[in-house]
Order: C-alpha cells, then sequence, then structure tokens
C-alpha cells in the first residue's frame, strides 16, 4: 500500500520514478574501467542540472549488479557512497583505477559521458 508523500506532490513522485528508471538505465551501462560523474549520469537520462537528485537516487537504490561505484563527483573527485566511501575506493581500485587524495588520476581520460539512447 502506498503512503502519501509528505509533500503532498503525488505528480513529483510520479515524476521521480521515470527520473530513477532513466538513471539506472544509464549507469548499467558505464563501461569498466570508466567513470561518470553525477552531472554527466543527470544530462545522459535526459535531466540536465540535476545531479543531486542523481544522488539521491543512487544513494537510494539497492539494485543488485548496478556498477553505482562508477558514478562520481565532479573533477574526479570519488564522492559519497551512503556511509561505506571506503568501499567506493575499494571497488574503484580494484578496476585498476589510482588515486590521488580523493581524485582519481586520469580523469578525464576515464571519463564516460557519451551520448547515450536510452530507448
Amino acid at each position: 500500500r502506498r503512503r502519501p508523500c509528505a509533500h503532498g506532490g503525488g505528480a513529483a513522485l510520479s515524476r521521480v520514478r521515470p527520473l530513477a528508471e532513466r538513471v539506472l538505465r544509464v549507469v548499467r551501462r558505464i563501461p569498466l574501467g570508466r567513470v561518470a560523474t553525477y552531472g554527466d549520469v543527470a544530462r545522459m537520462a535526459g535531466a540536465p542540472g540535476a545531479a543531486r537528485a542523481v544522488g539521491n537516487i543512487l544513494r537510494e537504490a539497492a539494485e543488485p549488479g548496478v556498477p553505482y561505484h562508477r558514478v562520481i563527483a565532479a573533477q574526479g573527485v570519488i564522492g559519497g557512497f551512503g556511509r561505506s566511501p571506503h568501499i567506493k575506493r575499494a571497488l574503484l581500485a580494484a578496476e585498476g583505477h589510482t588515486f590521488r587524495g580523493q581524485r582519481l588520476r586520469g580523469f578525464a581520460r576515464i571519463r564516460w559521458h557519451e551520448a547515450i539512447n536510452l530507448n
């Protein structure tokens, strides 16, 4: 049974679900060895400027097999991963990425921001 939204915005909720589905479709397509920023994912999902919404969607999503760890913050910063950023770093390292502090080395080279067709 559905619970009403605290803000009373049933229409807003109906827009969020399709965005969440599009975001997860984009994230599933990020190739091994590549990363995309939250902003890149938002743009590819048809919601430019919705990087924060992408972060919220990924934080709440729990679908197995989706490479959530391949979505990072702007400028190659590792960014959050719920309460376990060390796991995100370890997963990226296991894929061959190296770091300088909290930034991925070679970010421009490994950034995936291709135009994709979600249909």
